[in-house]
Formats: structure tokens, C-alpha cells, sequence
């Protein structure tokens, strides 16, 4: 706080023996306008010191770290009552105001005996009203009669047992000390009152305002809040915050409650939000035997929520460099008949040049443990076929495999971040079955690992971390059966699905640093590892480079930049591949 002392000299005209004020028109308006908008220069700056009865009081009341600072009298009343309140949690239970006393225009002494200090206090309770195990939770020596707890953590702990009491449906209920005693010179007793009323509270209806036809499953199933269930508030808020992790609805603003003599209604304030996205991307590089630049692509369509079901429908056509082209359908409908149970479909195309196609079919059942947790069961059927008229290596077969499929989902949303809306993300799955030639059958097993993690280290700065893997086990292979990866979304500065393999791993990492809500940079260090069982070989492969995202009006706009090498060749900038995406909102 400044002080301004202004001077104004007024000379004195003697002939008339009067005071003239001489003041200059462009003075009178400065001094005017300093006077109309430097009000800091007349506020009070009060300043509070408390001392205690001795001056080992005083050391403890100075280790508190009051405020000392106030802008006006009520403030610094206001601070010396928060401050006995203090002394109070801490077991000064009988500090007193002695008074206060004011030096000067700014300055004030008040004077606190703090008195006996209490650490322990002994609560009697009744079996009835408290379960013993809940007391377990906050107290390590618990009775038939009373518990003991901390004076220091008595508020907190007795904010625990209230809270316990309201998840039970009975959010109005109130706890009180009664008949507070000493026990000995530093130890107190005390009874131990609950006020609550007799009827336990249910929900009786759910309402939803904004988003009238949300599919009422997710409130059940996803959830967990349906008719009839014990109120309990906090959990209630707890619950719905996770409605920010569905990506067709948001939650406006927290839920509200309406309280009658003889029923509860629960109103939950939704808004749909668009849900569909539209994500593609271009990329380019150069042939290395032809010298000649090279295209390929994507396109990504996923339509979420338009029928207000909650079902999600995908298509995905791809187009690479290698005369590689990918067709996918999938079809997700969940909580079928409102029950917990959900169907997904899956129709997947692939065709290699003029060397073969394969179709894969599957069909799950997946049951939402909760918001985050998914597990799958399904079967799923493989159909390849060879188009070579003429296949002297025997690399090439017509084959048709059968599976059964088991698998598990992990889901994190970082709802506050639209640049990275999910923070954590594991799926995994296991297959086994059969696969049938014109001339044998034979038992196979697959497994498959996709994870990632992004690690905050502040509001700017986050590391992404991501590993993927998966293995075919067989006795023989095939190559139309083979794994295939490479590209933007496996291991980047290599062509999309060029490297085969019967087992594979990758990792990727990324240092991103965000300029702001829509734009950030990231780096790119990717390190793979896959064995060819056909070809009896083994490889590790890298990936360096740089990259950036960019939020705008359509969408999320990606540039990659990455360069892939193995481990047994030189780095050469012909081998870089550059990565354009946007993924579009409508």
C-alpha cells in the first residue's frame, strides 16, 4: 500500500488581505482526476499483531502465520475470530480474546490467552446410531463405549462419520459434542449427539433437463443412479462427473435435488455435444528403387449417438503406398433391451496387390463393469484367399480359421483438455482357435496389447507414452495370416502396414508442449521390435522426428515429420515420411 501527501501552495495577495488561490485550469483538472481514480492512495492499510499471555504464547501465535495485513476494521475483526477458530481445531479449547487495543490510526494489538493445550479427546457413543466399524476407520482405539481421536483431527473425523451416515440416506443428519469435560490435564471427554430424522431418503425420480432424450441406460448401467437407490449427494456428484467421458453428452452444471416430505427427485442438467468425427490423413515420401514421390491415405468416419441409443457405428477405408487397401465396418450397440449387455460387430476387408484378400468377421458381447472398465467375449472367423494363379513357394494359401475371443478395456478421460480428451486408454485381447486348409488343420493362438499414458508434468508439459504388440503363435504361417504394421499409427517414418511379422512390440513416446488451448509441439522417438517367423529373421526399428497439433474450426489438425531406420542401416533423409490428419467435429 503507497501514501500520497499532496501539497498545494496558496500565495497571499496583502492588499486586500484576503486568500487568493492561484490554481491553473491544467493543474485543477489533474489534480481532480488523481483524486477521482488514485483512491488507493486513501485506503487504510490496518496492521494486526497478536500476543499471547507470556512470550511463549507469543512464539506459538507467531508460528500460526496469521494475517497480518488488513484493508479495513472488519477484516482484521474477521481474521481474529478465523484465527481463535484455529486455535480451537488445535486444542487451545479454552484461548480467550483479552481485546483488542488500537496503537495508532493503523495499527491494532490484540491479546489471546491460548491456555491449556488438549490432544486427546474421548467421545462416548451409542451402538446404535454408530456402527463400530466405521469408527475403526478414523480411530485406533475403539471400545464398546467410546473411541479416541486427536483433537488436532477431531473435525475432519467427525465430518468423515456424517458423511458416512448421509451415504446410508440420511444427507440432513448432524453430529454435536455434548457435555464437554475434562478428563485429565490434557485429555477431554465428550458425548457423542446424532439429530437426524427417521425416514431414509431414496431417489424416487430422475429428471433431465437440456437433453431430454439421453438413452436412460447410461444413467442405470454406466452410472450406476437408478430409481429407488439410497441418495447419498456426494456420491451422486461423484457419479456424474464421469458423464464428461461420454463423447455425444457433457454435464452443464452440477446436479440439484428436490426434497418433499415423502420423496427425492433428482435433476441432472445435460447437453448433447457433437460426437461424430470425420478424421483422414495424407501422407507422401519417396520410393526408394523408383526415386518417385508416393501417396497414400485414409478415411475415418465414426457416427456416435445420432439414433440417441448410445450406439456407435465406424468406417474406415485405406489406401497406402504398397497397393495395400483396407475396408471396415463396425456396429456397437450397447445395453441391449436396457440391460447391461452390449453387441458388437465387425466386418474387416483386406487386399494385397493381386496376391491375396482376407475377411475377417466377429461378433461380441461386452458387459460396462463401470464408466471405465469393459470386458468382451465374441467369436470371430477368418477368410483368405490366393489370387496368384502360380504360388511356387507355397507362401500363399486359401485358409479359414475360427476363434474364440476374450478381452478387457480401460478408459481415462481428461475432460478438461480438448486436445488430449483421453489421458489413459488399455485394451487387450486373446484369441484361440483353428485354422483350416484344403489339406490340414491346426490350433492357433493370438494375443494383442494396445496402451498409452500421458504423464501431466505441469499445465504445459506432458509426456505421451504408448506401447502396442501382438503375436500369432502357430506351428506354420502363412503369409496372407501375418501381422502387419508401420505407419502413423503404429511406428512412424515407415510405409502404413509394409513390415510383416509374427510377432511384433513398439513404443512410442512424445514430448508435447502445449502453447496454448489449440496448439502444441511434440517430438517423436518411436523403437520397435518384430520377428518374421517366415523369414527367419528378426529387426529393430526407430523412429525420429517432429511434429504439431493444431485446434480449429473443422477440427484437430496433425502434422507429423518422422524418419525410420533399422538397426543395421544409415539415416538418410529419403527414408522421411510426412503425416498429415484432421480429425472434424459435426
Amino acid at each position: 500500500m503507497r501514501y500520497y501527501i499532496i501539497s498545494l501552495y496558496f500565495p497571499l495577495d496583502l492588499h486586500t488581505n484576503l486568500a487568493v488561490i492561484k490554481v491553473h485550469k491544467p493543474t485543477y483538472f489533474i489534480i481532480l482526476i488523481y483524486i477521482l481514480f488514485s483512491s488507493e492512495g486513501f485506503c487504510q492499510n490496518l496492521h494486526l499483531t497478536i500476543h499471547g499471555k507470556t512470550e511463549t504464547e507469543t512464539a506459538i501465535i507467531d508460528s500460526l502465520n496469521y494475517s497480518k495485513n488488513h484493508k479495513d476494521y472488519q477484516s482484521l475483526t474477521s481474521e481474529i475470530d478465523n484465527f481463535q477458530n484455529s486455535l480451537l481445531n488445535l486444542g487451545y479449547i479454552e484461548n480467550q480474546l483479552v481485546g483488542v487495543e488500537k496503537i495508532n490510526d493503523s495499527t491494532f494489538r490484540s491479546e489471546i490467552h491460548l491456555k491449556t493445550k488438549f490432544d486427546t479427546i474421548y467421545i462416548y457413543y451409542k451402538n446404535e446410531q454408530v456402527e463400530k466399524s466405521t469408527l475403526k476407520r478414523i480411530s485406533k482405539e475403539v471400545t464398546e463405549d467410546y473411541f479416541v481421536l486427536n483433537i488436532a483431527a477431531l473435525e475432519s473425523k467427525l465430518n468423515f462419520i456424517n458423511s458416512e451416515f448421509s451415504k446410508k440416506g440420511f444427507p440432513f443428519s448432524k453430529l454435536t459434542l455434548t457435555n464437554i469435560r475434562k478428563q485429565s490435564k490434557n485429555t477431554l471427554k465428550a458425548d457423542l449427539t446424532l439429530e437426524s430424522s427417521n425416514q431414509k431418503r431414496i431417489i424416487n425420480d430422475i429428471v433431465i433437463k437440456g437433453y431430454e432424450k439421453f438413452p436412460k441406460s447410461y444413467l442405470k448401467h454406466y452410472l450406476k443412479i437408478k430409481p429407488n437407490q439410497v441418495f447419498d449427494l456426494q456420491t451422486i456428484q461423484k457419479k456424474t462427473s464421469q458423464l464428461n467421458s461420454l463423447p455425444f453428452a457433457n454435464e452443464t452444471k452440477t446436479p440439484e435435488v428436490l426434497f418433499s416430505q415423502d420423496s427425492t427427485t433428482l435433476y441432472l442438467y445435460l447437453e448433447k455435444t457433437k460426437s461424430n468425427t470425420f478424421d483422414g490423413f495424407l501422407g507422401f515420401g519417396t520410393n526408394e528403387d523408383t526415386n518417385k514421390l508416393e501417396f497414400d491415405g485414409y478415411l475415418n468416419l465414426n457416427l456416435i449417438n445420432n439414433l440417441n441409443f448410445g450406439e456407435a457405428f465406424k468406417v474406415l477405408y485405406k489406401s497406402d503406398e504398397n497397393d495395400q487397401k483396407t475396408f471396415e465396418a463396425d456396429l456397437s450397440l450397447p445395453y441391449l433391451f436396457k440391460s447391461p449387455i452390449g453387441v458388437d460387430f465387425m466386418l474387416r476387408i483386406f487386399k494385397k496387390d493381386s496376391s491375396f484378400t482376407t475377411a475377417n468377421q466377429s461378433v461380441k458381447l461386452h458387459y460396462q463393469i463401470n464408466a471405465k472398465h469393459k470386458v468382451y467375449t465374441g467369436i470371430t472367423s477368418t477368410e483368405s484367399n490366393n489370387l496368384l494363379s502360380s504360388n511356387p513357394t507355397g507362401l500363399l494359401s486359401d485358409y479359414e480359421t475360427f476363434n474364440y475371443n476374450v478381452a478387457y478395456q480401460f478408459l481415462s478421460a481428461h475432460t478438461l483438455n480438448r486436445l488430449f480428451p483421453l489421458n489413459s486408454k488399455l485394451y487387450t485381447e486373446a484369441g484361440f482357435g483353428n485354422r483350416t486348409t484344403t489339406n490340414s488343420e491346426e490350433k492357433q493362438s493370438n494375443f494383442v496389447l494396445d496402451a498409452f499414458k500421458i504423464f501431466n508434468l505441469n499445465e504445459k508439459n506432458s509426456i505421451y507414452l504408448r506401447t502396442n504388440g501382438a503375436t500369432l503363435i502357430s506351428d506354420t504361417y502363412f503369409e496372407n495370416e501375418l501381422l502387419r504394421f508401420g505407419g502413423i499409427n503404429s511406428i512412424r517414418g515407415f510405409e502404413e502396414n509394409s513390415i510383416y511379422a509374427t510377432l511384433y512390440g513398439l513404443i512410442n513416446t512424445e514430448y508435447r508442449y502445449q502453447i496454448n488451448n489449440s496448439i502444441y509441439i511434440n517430438s517423436i522417438i518411436d523403437a520397435a521390435y518384430f520377428e518374421n517367423q517366415i523369414a527367419n529373421t528378426d529387426q529393430k526399428l526407430f523412429g525420429y522426428g517432429f511434429g504439431f497439433g493444431l485446434l480449429t474450426k473443422a477440427g484437430l489438425f496433425k502434422l507429423n515429420y518422422a524418419n525410420g531406420k533399422n538397426e543395421d542401416s544409415n539415416f538418410k533423409f529419403s527414408n522421411s515420411k510426412l503425416h498429415l490428419s484432421l480429425i472434424a467435429n459435426f
